[in-house]
């Protein structure tokens, strides 16, 4: 496959859109929109949005690491306390339980992710009875994909065995950077060595698909950097490759003030570090998916993309088409015909609330016709670059028109092609899709700060 050719040097026009707050789109309405959210409301939701064969896709979020990264902006705490672990486990299981007996007659679980944070700081004991007594009450569906977010670092064979006779199928190692310099800035030391052992382990336990995660735009970073790391991807010959742009969003998450904003690349450089990662892993045979996606040709992702397939959730690109997603644990996100469903961010309260009998949901947004509509136009874009509008239902065509008329200066730009019925986004314009997406996005405010730079 032929990589792409470096790009020529973006226009300051194009720069003022790469620094440009706009949401991620893993859903829409977005997080943003989120507000108070009663459980007997969540109860309707879960009783009248799902059918007797309707598949489940379950997200548990894990909130604890042993050591919190610097540049980490997920819902995170560290800990070694033993003690910790044994409550928030418990509290799962008791939340499982009360979220089974609330659902009415389903499908069976297509989907369970564990993500974080870091799920293995469960240790092989709680991590094998949580996931067989989810499986247990929830079912679980011929071919279900089990998936898992995994630290290289504190990653033992005992816990890949336990992964691998569990039946997990998919794991991905959060690398981001595999330079000493790099790491040294970030929190996280880790090296290439320790991540190669891993990605070993995993495959001779059983699990057939491992991922990695990247990222670009670090302090200190280089274009050569991320280009070694890239290499070094694609030399595991790992099936998926995400290439994430760092968020520096300090004023939300203290944990990123160790980091020195004045070591931050630019929005230049960050474009470039993009289209580098992109040039080394086309050039090593992978398929460029979405915004930050890469996968091996053969790999499920891969061709769910070329079939019209792919999908966007809060885990990103996914094959995940179950109609309803459940969220466990503190923040977890679920996803309801009804609407969006966070629960609770307290790891403490959320385990009050299970002990009293209560779902523990907090926050969320109920999803009209119209955001439905809007959601699918958004996700389509993110996932094939392209919508048909032919389709298109009348209702929408207010909206339709109002979105084509804010795309007017990005197709100025050459960013995006706008024909009778259809919208392109461009080769150039691919690194701007949320951008073209955001078009489509009723509720965004011009200069949302809560988002991270679209490039």
């Amino acid at each position: 496959m032929t990589a792409p050719a470096p790009s020529p040097a973006p226009s300051r026009a194009l720069l003022a859109l790469a620094e440009a707050k706009v949401p991620r789109y893993t859903s829409y309405p977005t997080a943003a929109q989120f507000g108070p959210l009663d459980e007997a409301t969540y109860r309707g939701w879960l009783r009248d949005g799902i059918r007797p064969d309707d598949p489940l896709s379950l997200y548990l979020h894990v909130p604890y690491c042993r050591d919190l990264c610097w540049y980490c902006a997920c819902h995170a705490k560290p800990t070694r306390s033993e003690a910790r672990i044994d409550a928030f486990a418990a509290a799962l299981e008791g939340e499982a339980d009360l979220l089974a007996a609330a659902l009415p007659e389903h499908g069976g679980v297509s989907h369970l992710h564990l993500g974080g944070g870091t799920p293995s700081i469960l240790g092989p004991v709680r991590m094998r009875a949580l996931v067989n007594g989810l499986l247990a009450r929830f079912g679980q569906r011929p071919g279900a994909e089990l998936a898992i977010e995994l630290d290289p670092r504190i990653l033992d064979e005992g816990m890949v065995d336990t992964l691998g006779e569990l039946g997990f199928t998919r794991a991905s190692l959060g690398v981001q950077d595999i330079s000493p310099a790099v790491q040294a800035r970030i929190g996280r030391p880790q090296p290439s060595e320790l991540i190669a052992v891993a990605v070993d382990r995993l495959r001779r336990a059983g699990i057939a698909g491992v991922n990695l995660d990247l990222m670009y735009g670090l302090p200190g970073q280089t274009v050569a950097h991320v280009e070694a790391s890239a290499r070094f991807a694609a030399w595991l010959e790992v099936d998926r490759v995400a290439v994430f742009g760092y968020a520096h969003v300090a004023w939300m998450k203290p944990n990123q003030k160790a980091i020195d904003a004045a070591t931050l690349p630019g929005p230049e450089a960050r474009l470039e570090q993009a289209e580098a990662a992109e040039r080394v892993l086309s050039a090593a045979g992978y398929v460029a998916l979405g915004l930050d996606h890469f996968a091996r040709p053969r790999d499920s992702l891969a061709r769910a993309a070329a079939e019209g397939r792919l999908r966007r959730n809060f885990q990103g690109y996914t094959t995940d088409d179950a109609p309803v997603r459940l969220g466990l644990g503190p923040s977890a996100i679920g996803q309801l015909p009804g609407g969006l469903a966070g629960n609770i961010l307290d790891e403490r309260a959320h385990a009050d609330a299970v002990a009293e009998g209560h779902l523990p949901v907090a926050r969320g947004v109920a999803t009209t016709a119209e955001d439905l509509s809007r959601g699918a136009l958004i996700e389509r874009l993110m996932c094939d670059f392209a919508l048909d509008l032919g389709n298109t239902a009348p209702s929408m065509q207010p909206a339709i028109a109002s979105a084509l008329a804010a795309m007017a200066p990005l197709r100025d730009q050459g960013l995006v092609e706008l024909t009778p019925g259809r919208v392109v986004v461009t080769p150039q314009g691919r690194r701007f899709v949320r951008q073209v997406a955001a078009c489509f996005d009723a509720y965004l405010a011009p200069s949302a700060q809560r988002h991270s730079a679209a490039v």
